[in-house]
């Protein structure tokens, strides 16, 4: 792994740090913690690393398609990535969520494949925001050929919404754009303090990616 890479991965660890920070220091009114996969008999439960408490996410997505993380990888992360959504059918699948309009929104979108399906294909996709794409989900980008034999690679991809910018809905979509299908794992969105100053391009969008996990340290 380059100079590079480890100083990408401590700024990943330190801003969920300061997320999960943050968070823990409110209460979870209007909080929307989403374990993709999650079986709903398992659901909710309380993440002790930074007291959020995680739903279900199969109110939210029709499909019923669920993958498990490989179980030597998914010891070095945290519950919410254990599992995943994956999404064999249609190009474009969607979650619909209900929030507050005028209210300003922190978000931060999650994906693991973990060798789930034992393909070992990480998968490449789009990720889009109501019409609008956000962002490229390439899993196996960059990877060495280790990495890619644990198949430890966390992406994360956050961004902040100003209250003119969200209606009563905020729609969350991954589009197949090739032969691989899909996946995610986790979703976050808290509501930030309208007094908080956002540009209006909604772009304090702190965007990052890219977390190998080569050690037994867990990842929350």
């Amino acid at each position: 792994m380059t100079v590079r890479d480890n100083m990408k991965n401590h700024l990943l660890l330190a801003i969920i740090g300061t997320f999960a920070v943050i968070v823990g220091a409110q209460t979870q009114e209007g909080f929307i913690s989403l374990d993709c996969g999650l079986p709903l008999d398992e659901s909710p439960y309380n993440n002790s690393f930074n007291g959020l408490t995680f739903s279900s996410d199969s109110n939210f997505i029709q499909t019923e398609k669920i993958g498990k993380v490989d179980k030597d990888v998914f010891k070095r992360f945290a519950k919410q990535y254990g599992t995943m959504r994956y999404f064999p059918e249609g190009k474009r699948n969607c979650y619909s969520l209900d929030v507050k309009r005028g209210t300003n929104y922190d978000m931060v979108v999650s994906f693991l494949y973990g060798n789930y399906d034992g393909l070992n294909r990480e998968p490449s996709f789009d990720l889009y925001l109501g019409s609008n794409k956000w962002a490229r989900v390439d899993l196996g980008a960059g990877q060495m050929e280790q990495e890619r034999r644990s198949y430890t690679k966390l992406m994360c991809f956050m961004q902040a919404f100003p209250h003119y910018k969200i209606s009563n809905s905020l729609d969350i979509c991954l589009v197949k754009t090739g032969e691989t299908l899909p996946v995610i794992s986790a979703i976050e969105i808290r509501p930030l303090g309208n007094d908080i100053y956002l540009t209006k391009s909604g772009s304090l969008a702190l965007f990052f990616r890219d977390y190998y996990s080569t050690s037994d340290e867990q990842i929350r």
